[in-house]
């Protein structure tokens, strides 16, 4: 068993400063842990890539889409990240997952906490914010689709969880 790097050891550090729980893999420098959040349960993968100095946090909720709701998934994600300035949603094909990924490059090799918190905080919101939005898509009825405006429906903000810190706000938490 070889030591945690510097680097992934840096964002045990800042978990564990947020009380966020936490498995390691071994032999590798990442760690895994779940998250509740205000509309999904949330997967989360921080790996550091300790050559270039990088840490990517993934987020991942299972979500299997039929053959007609997929051109209307995939429009929503693509629409959605136009919007985002770091980060990108994405559907894993293959093991039937709606993602959100984040990677930062960092100068020094102990990663500073308040970025790492600010990269699982948004991996988290992200993948949250996006949830009801794609089950709206997956609870309209095959001949419906075609009258389903994806533009339109990205800026409903009824769908949006609470803004943090507000009363409805229920801020979420890992639970490994």
């Amino acid at each position: 068993m070889r030591p945690e790097s510097i680097q992934i050891q840096s964002v045990m550090d800042t978990f564990g400063q947020n009380g966020w729980q936490f498995e390691t893999l071994e032999g590798r420098d990442v760690i895994r842990t779940a998250f509740e959040a205000y509309h999904t349960h949330c997967h989360l993968h921080a790996q550091a890539f300790v050559p270039i100095n990088a840490l990517s946090i993934v987020s991942e909720s299972p979500l299997s889409v039929g053959e007609q709701h997929m051109p209307y998934v995939l429009e929503l994600l693509m629409r959605a990240n136009k919007k985002l300035t770091l980060g990108s949603l994405e559907y894993d094909l293959d093991r039937l997952q709606l993602m959100f990924r984040i990677t930062n490059l960092f100068e020094r090799e102990k990663f500073d906490a308040t970025i790492v918190s600010s990269m699982v905080q948004t991996a988290v919101a992200e993948l949250d914010r996006i949830t009801p939005f794609v089950g709206v898509i997956l609870q309209t009825s095959e001949d419906l689709l075609d009258d389903l405006s994806i533009e339109r429906l990205i800026m409903r903000e009824d769908l949006l969880p609470p803004v943090p810190g507000s009363d409805e706000d229920d801020e979420f938490h890992s639970n490994i």
